[in-house]
């Protein structure tokens, strides 16, 4: 038997943040994401975008592995609007 694409897709966020100054190494790694790098402020940001779009995601009974390109889309667009 042959795994359609959806049974092999591997989806996960990865936030990467380059503006780190004092030399502290960032890694916070959740379910669907990992963030690496950034200033203290960058990544608590990327940490509180990743957990709403869990959130979010939940709510809809999908997670990032799961949902669409649409829905994560449109997930991602409602948190910067």
């Amino acid at each position: 038997m042959k795994a359609n694409d959806d049974e092999l897709r591997q989806r996960m966020l990865l936030g990467m943040g380059f503006d780190n100054k004092d030399g502290h190494k960032r890694y916070t790694k959740g379910e669907d994401f990992i963030l690496m790098g950034g200033s203290e402020e960058t990544h608590e940001k990327m940490t509180e975008t990743a957990i709403k779009v869990n959130e979010k995601l939940a709510r809809k009974g999908r997670s990032i592995r799961t949902a669409s390109d649409e829905e994560l889309r449109d997930v991602f667009g409602e948190l910067n609007s």
